[in-house]
């Protein structure tokens, strides 16, 4: 068929204008104006009788007229591992396109060899393949350059016939060329069982080499390529799911090994994991795509840790807590939540908080340290959570983020809540394992430090301090038991005068009553009775001379039911006869104004300040009333045994005891006692030590007896028994006269319910106390239904 191309080339050798006659005349004389230009010059030079030559400038077209051209044949060879020299010129083959399809309209037989052109070579590639010497590095290194070259050669095609593509293609509404092309492939290739099947060996021999000797990038040079020619084709993900399984299955073996290997050194098990995690991350990034690196992550996680979390968590967790190793439980919280074990360590967490709790609230021999080691805990562990044990953030919708008009970042990971909440139930827990001591020594810790006071702190500093050791407060059920101890330690702080500031001691009062308990309203009434007590005494020294030793005399009315303390023996020393008058004159002053009231001396909260010459000079004591009865003694001898002033100072064996070690036993030594030593005998003899030193002007001896003893804490915890039972018995009928009848199981759980804010009552002392109202006819069973309780009016 001759193209319109040919039939519009001009002859090679027509003489059709060489032959043409000039028809054009011109005139005989020449033209009067001249021009300079060299197309003018050679005009004046042509001569009228002979022809015009017209010089074409530049290259001839000619050779690049179009030739028939075969396009298959073309197509075969771009299609064949070498391009036959002979191949014509791209150009060529372009226009050749463009006249099969727009000026031919042949797209569709083009089309056709085409299709069989790619099957054929698509054959060739599978059969090179399947006789290719594998699985191995040489094997995918050749299955690799086959694919690049074949994509290679599809782009060629794509230019070439660039015109079946834009025309026919969518015109005829079929695939094109590189659709077409690839689908082809991926049939013959990708579909090919044995060719996949050695692909996959051939990654999963690389892959476990590098894996066993542990170096990267030393045998999978290849895969990036590969896994780029998977994409194109779209063959990715079946590769990334085979990837997935052999590195589950590689893992599994290697956890397997190790946790057998390494049962006794967890710590040593999970650095491997680490390492390994480190590893495959690297990996993943050099050989994968960057959607595929957290899958692989996870899955190296899965495999390693499955079934070894509880044994890893168990045996490495608490001791990274104790030295405060942050980092690994940092990695833990990241690792595990990964591998489904977000609820594994957190419950072990609580466990081990509890147990530590626990010991330390059991160990009877450092009860003094018990709050100050449950404050570092518990400091420690909010650390911990703050540090490492974290969760990510909300996510936040760009729909929601629109409706909000939001334009913050996005927010940092947040404490995770469940370790929030472990740690407050295992702490709680924990004070369960010895009831009323946690709450009692939290009491005294505060004692300690109101007493202390602030000192360099700031009060900010200061008021922290106090805060966390009423955190621990929150844990114990035993708060009516703290409130008992923590009133008795006021009062004496307040009586003794003891406290660093009392302006610190109105705000924790008022903290306790408003955050705590409306009980500590109390401590409310024992300011109220000092300021009324300060009143009274300058009432009391007004009416007094100027000269008046009663001036000295400061004396402090205290209502009974305001001051909690301990009962102890009321009766007062044998005192010089001046002492003993004041009290009386004061006596005398507060009957006579308040008429009908009754006055109860407590000498074991009274202070004496005294004067007392030594060699070294004249000091100013600060000593208990006891103690000022035992040293008056040694105004009129210098020596005397215990026997003496035991007859003497009309004090009980025990506070003389006490008073005597004290003074004699202690720091500072204001008396000297015979034999030396820490306790006192009967048959002990003691005189006043003239060569007592100190270099301070006053010097306070501190009292045995002012502290909280042993029989103390059990008339305490005796108060509290008894408090408490009258608080179940005044809940019991407060609810049955409401409810006039309940079943006892209800009425149970409702007497908890209703003290539960104070303490936990132990349901059998419940039950006693309904049986002990039953006696007193306040309710009674129902007569046919026993488990039925009736109020009676």
């Amino acid at each position: 068929m001759t193209s319109v191309l040919q039939l519009l080339s001009l002859p090679a050798n027509s003489k059709g204008f060489t032959a043409l006659s000039h028809s054009i005349t011109e005139p005989e004389s020449p033209r009067k104006t001249l021009s300079n230009s060299p197309s003018a010059a050679r005009a004046i030079n042509v001569k009228a009788d002979q022809p015009i030559k017209i010089q074409l400038v530049g290259a001839s077209d000619r050779n690049k007229l179009p030739r028939p051209i075969n396009l298959q044949q073309c197509i075969k060879r771009i299609l064949s591992p070498e391009i036959d020299k002979d191949l014509p010129t791209f150009e060529d083959i372009y226009n050749q396109c463009f006249s099969v399809v727009c000026v031919s309209n042949a797209g569709e037989g083009l089309y056709q060899s085409l299709r069989l052109e790619f099957e054929q070579a698509v054959t060739r590639l599978s059969l090179q393949l399947e006789k290719t010497q594998g699985p191995g590095d040489a094997w995918l290194k050749r299955f690799v350059e086959i694919c690049q070259w074949f994509e290679k050669q599809v782009a060629l095609l794509q230019s070439l016939l660039t015109y079946l593509d834009q025309v026919y293609v969518r015109n005829a509404q079929v695939s094109n060329i590189r659709q077409l092309a690839l689908s082809l492939y991926v049939r013959s290739i990708f579909e090919n069982p044995q060719l996949m099947n050695t692909l996959r060996r051939s990654v999963h021999i690389l892959v476990k080499e590098e894996r066993d000797v542990r170096m990267l990038a030393t045998k999978t040079n290849d895969i990036p390529a590969l896994v780029a020619q998977l994409c194109a084709h779209q063959q990715y993900s079946v590769f990334e799911e085979y990837y997935r399984e052999m590195t589950l299955e590689y893992y599994e073996k290697e956890s397997a090994r190790l946790a057998t290997e390494m049962k006794d050194d967890p710590k040593r098990f999970f650095s491997h994991v680490q390492s390994r995690i480190e590893e495959e991350v690297e990996r993943s990034k050099l050989l994968l795509p960057i959607g595929s690196w957290s899958i692989m992550r996870d899955v190296t996680l899965k495999s390693l840790l499955h079934e070894r979390m509880v044994w890893i968590a168990q045996e490495t967790l608490g001791d990274y807590l104790d030295h405060k190793d942050f980092g690994k439980l940092t990695t833990m919280n990241d690792f595990f939540p990964a591998a489904d074990g977000a609820k594994i360590i957190c419950a072990v967490f609580k466990t081990h908080v509890q147990k530590t709790v626990q010991s330390i609230v059991k160990d009877t021999t450092a009860d003094d340290m018990m709050v100050q080691r449950l404050l570092d805990l518990h400091a420690l562990l909010n650390v911990a959570i703050k540090q490492c044990f974290l969760e990510e953030p909300v996510q936040i919708t760009s729909a929601t983020a629109i409706e909000t008009g939001s334009t913050s970042t996005v927010p940092r990971k947040r404490p995770n809540q469940e370790f929030v909440y472990a740690l407050s139930d295992a702490f709680a827990i924990g004070f369960k394992a010895r009831r009323n001591k946690p709450a009692e020594m939290i009491a005294r810790h505060l004692d300690k430090l109101m007493r202390k006071g602030q000192g360099s702190m700031s009060d900010a500093e200061f008021n922290a301090l106090l805060n966390a050791a009423l955190g621990l407060y929150r844990f114990t059920d035993d708060k009516d038991v703290f409130r008992g101890f923590y009133l008795r330690a006021l009062s004496k702080r307040l009586l003794l005068e003891k406290s660093a500031s009392n302006d610190f001691e109105a705000t924790m009062l008022k903290k306790l009553k408003d955050e705590y308990d409306p009980a500590f309203s109390l401590g409310e009434e024992m300011f109220s009775d000092l300021a009324l007590s300060r009143e009274a005494m300058v009432e009391y020294h007004s009416k007094l001379p100027s000269d008046s030793e009663g001036r000295r005399l400061s004396v402090m009315v205290l209502k009974q039911g305001a001051w909690p303390y301990s009962k102890q023996d009321d009766t007062l020393p044998s005192l010089p006869p001046n002492m003993h008058a004041e009290l009386l004159a004061f006596e005398k002053f507060y009957k006579d104004k308040h008429t009908g009231r009754e006055l109860k001396w407590q000498p074991s909260v009274a202070t004496v300040t005294m004067n007392a010459r030594f060699k070294a000079g004249k000091k100013e004591l600060s000593l208990s009333l006891y103690q000022s009865a035992v040293l008056l003694l040694f105004n009129d001898s210098d020596e005397l045994s215990f026997t003496e002033i035991f007859a003497q100072v009309n004090l009980s064996d025990p506070i003389l005891r006490l008073t005597l070690q004290s003074l004699a036993c202690g720091k500072k030594k204001v008396l000297l006692k015979k034999p030396t030593g820490r306790d006192v005998e009967d048959g002990d003899v003691f005189r006043f030590n003239d060569g007592f030193v100190d270099p301070r002007a006053k010097v306070h001896i501190n009292s045995i007896q002012a502290k909280v003893t042993a029989e103390e804490s059990r008339q305490t915890q005796s108060a509290i028994d008894s408090e408490r039972s009258s608080s179940l018995d005044a809940a019991i009928v407060r609810i049955m006269k409401a409810k006039k009848e309940m079943m006892h199981e209800r009425l149970v759980n409702a007497t908890v319910d209703a003290v539960k804010n104070h303490f936990i009552p132990d349901v059998k002392t419940i039950k006693m106390r309904i049986e002990k109202l039953m006696e007193q006819e306040y309710v009674r069973r129902d007569e046919d239904k026993p488990q039925m309780m009736i109020y009676v009016a």
